[in-house]
């Protein structure tokens, strides 16, 4: 391979909803899963942690928040890859780095060490997956968009149903470390995924002017405009104040059965249980979003989901036993899987296809800050309180906030869109001031079309053979 371009993403591509965009999609729901279930599938093996190494509940609870700090924190950084050499490289790369960390860990005698090996390392390898294979769904869905996301984002129960209790059995027959190694093994699926990503082909007569039009002016590896868009910002904030205490009570649920006297199995059991109830509303919460009525209203349906899940937080902090326990995860699941399946929607849907790249990178560092700080202070409210409670109030204290930001913030910022749908782009309009007023020329102009146009064949036929002696090229593309 000699240098590479810069990635052209979509440019000039219709998205084809559906074909080869399937197989994208369930390297998609992988990719997800992966990504959003491993930090919580790997809280099964604290207790053996702690007992190694003689650490608190704080100190392991690093362990996941590493993770996703790296997931999140290197958002720009694989905005630039992706945005220089495509998504396909990039999750390959990112495969490779994923289960090298998890075989490194293996061999820890340290906690810093798994601090490094896992959370770094395998942080790393995870973030240069999640974010091109979202990416890759959005260019390739557009009217099924909603409903793509819903599948996708299904993946996070799924793998965290079958990781959990692999997690455990792992544990018990060959240790942690034997579960790391197999485990590390495992996430070279991730290779594969990243080999299903395959790039969109824009239509033989753009593809020319694309390529003159790179050459002419240098492609952004990132563009930092969305900074100026009052949309984009209020729903990071909302968003970064929400995962300080969204990914709390999967990180903690376990540790809470055993500390109420239940055994390992069954407090394991909890997190499928969690993930079980999850897989069904992630789907069914994008096919929703997808209705006529809902898709203009996503961003307050985000806020609904994001509120249930903060008093879901509220009333878990009175589970005193192994029922309400249970219980609470089920409702968990059903909020849970809400906010999975709309939060990238009403992202891809403020911003549009061209800048979502650049976006989702700039909201995941934002939210890396916030990921760092939510699990390690609720273990740390956990050491000096020695309660659960307060941990659960806290979680969805923040949640809850973060819930009044989006709605009060998109309330005073955005207005109601006068059409769902642009009936040139076929999709969703931007829900910036600035998308609706280039929405507005485009249904102008479309409106302003002839309402029938006839070409003449003979007409189309010289057309050809005049340009194709003046280039000179003789291909049989162009010579008829």
């Amino acid at each position: 391979m000699g240098g590479a371009a810069a990635d052209p993403g979509a440019s000039g591509a219709t998205a084809p909803d559906g074909g080869w965009g399937w197989a994208v999609l369930f390297g998609c729901f992988l990719i997800t899963g992966f990504s959003y279930a491993f930090p919580k599938a790997v809280s099964v093996f604290f207790k053996e942690l702690i007992r190694e190494f003689g650490v608190g509940y704080s100190d392991t609870a690093w362990i996941s928040s590493i993770l996703l700090a790296m997931l999140y924190g290197t958002g720009p950084l694989c905005s630039v890859l992706v945005n220089r050499f495509g998504c396909r490289p990039v999750m390959l790369v990112g495969g490779l780095f994923a289960s090298l960390g998890m075989i490194l860990a293996s061999f820890s005698t340290s906690i810093l060490h798994i601090y490094l090996c896992t959370g770094v390392i395998t942080g790393l390898g995870l973030a240069l997956n999640f974010q091109p294979s979202l990416i890759m769904l959005n260019r390739y869905f557009s009217a099924r968009r909603p409903l793509a996301n819903g599948l996708a984002a299904a993946g996070s129960p799924v793998l965290l149903c079958c990781l959990s209790p692999l997690g455990q059995a792992l544990q018990q027959h060959y240790g942690w470390r034997g579960g790391f190694l197999i485990l590390g093994g495992l996430l070279l699926n991730c290779c594969v995924c990243g080999a299903l990503m395959r790039p969109l082909e824009p239509p033989r007569g753009r593809v020319a002017a694309a390529t003159a039009g790179g050459k002419g002016r240098g492609a952004k590896l990132l563009d930092l405009s969305v900074l100026r868009d009052p949309g984009f910002l209020v729903y990071t904030l909302g968003v970064t104040v929400m995962v300080l205490g969204l990914f709390v009570p999967p990180v903690f649920v376990v540790s809470y059965a055993k500390a109420l006297g239940y055994g390992d199995t069954p407090s394991a059991l909890l997190l499928s249980i969690l993930g079980l109830v999850d897989i069904f509303a992630r789907p069914t919460c994008g096919m929703v979003a997808g209705l006529r009525w809902a898709r203009p209203r996503c961003v307050y349906l985000l806020g609904f989901a994001v509120a249930f899940n903060g008093a879901t937080d509220l009333l878990g902090s009175l589970c005193r036993d192994y029922a309400t326990l249970v219980v609470f995860c089920v409702f968990f699941g059903v909020s849970y899987g809400m906010v999975g399946a709309l939060q990238f929607e009403v992202l891809m849907a403020l911003v549009g296809t061209d800048k979502f790249s650049s976006a989702i990178g700039l909201v995941l560092l934002a939210e890396a800050i916030a990921v760092l700080v939510g699990p390690p202070s609720a273990g740390l409210l956990l050491d000096s309180r020695g309660s659960y409670m307060y941990v659960f109030l806290l979680a969805g204290g923040e949640v809850v906030l973060s819930a009044l930001l989006l709605v009060a913030g998109n309330f005073l910022f955005l207005r109601k869109r006068p059409r769902e749908l642009s009936a040139v782009a076929g999709e969703t309009e931007p829900l910036t001031e600035r998308g609706k007023e280039e929405a507005r020329r485009e249904r102008l102009l479309w409106e302003a079309r002839p309402i029938s146009i006839h070409v003449d064949r003979a007409e189309v036929e010289r057309f050809l053979r005049e340009d194709w002696w003046r280039s000179g090229d003789s291909s049989s593309e162009t010579c008829l």
